[in-house]
């Protein structure tokens, strides 16, 4: 191949770069989808997920992360209060005095006949998994004597909670937060591990 066809294909290949790369600002910018990069197979179980404005989809992946964190964090917490009151007081630990009557154990009960009665499955068998965020960290402080052999500081733990109390409300509720507010849970999940001994 002549010196002049390989500089007029590398020249093609150049302009043709070139343009891919403005389309993806410019699909970025207008949250368009442009077509000129082929489409990935979606794995999804719902098909109609496309249809969607890719606006929301966008959103969507971005709040996805914080969502993920949140799960774990939350049920993560759950298995530590279920395993340490387990360790306390022996299977029959959420009968036992350890769980306020009046502000967890009836109201859990009754989030999981709710369930029941609406005809939901249940997401559980155990009262433990329809307990929210805020009195899992009451029955943290509320057991005191339990739980400070693996954090740091009983009023920490009720700050750090209660933070991540507010900051969960919006990603539950499925809105888009601001950065500032994604930057705080990101502070709030590490002030979490911190205060684990």
């Amino acid at each position: 191949m002549s010196r002049k066809a390989e500089t007029a294909i590398r020249a093609f290949g150049m302009s043709g770069l070139q343009i891919v790369t403005e389309l993806d600002e410019v699909s970025e910018r207008q949250s368009l989808e442009l077509g000129h990069v082929p489409k990935m197979v979606s794995t999804r179980q719902m098909e109609n997920y496309d249809q969607f404005p890719s606006d929301l989809r966008r959103k969507a992946a971005a709040m996805a992360e914080y969502y993920e964190v949140f799960f774990c964090l939350e049920n993560s917490i759950r298995s530590l209060v279920k395993e340490m009151l387990h360790d306390a007081e022996g299977p029959n630990w959420w009968d036992s005095k350890r769980v306020d009557e009046n502000k967890i154990r009836n109201q859990a009960q009754g989030a999981c006949e709710k369930e029941i009665g609406i005809g939901v499955t249940p997401r559980s068998e155990e009262c433990i998994d329809y307990t929210t965020f805020r009195q899992l960290s009451q029955l943290i402080t509320d057991n005191w004597d339990v739980f400070e052999t693996v954090f740091s500081s009983k009023s920490a733990v009720s700050r750090v909670t209660n933070d991540l109390n507010l900051l969960r409300g919006p990603i539950a509720h499925l809105t888009l937060t601001e950065e500032l507010e994604r930057d705080r849970l990101v502070l709030a999940d590490k002030s979490w591990f911190q205060l684990l001994s």
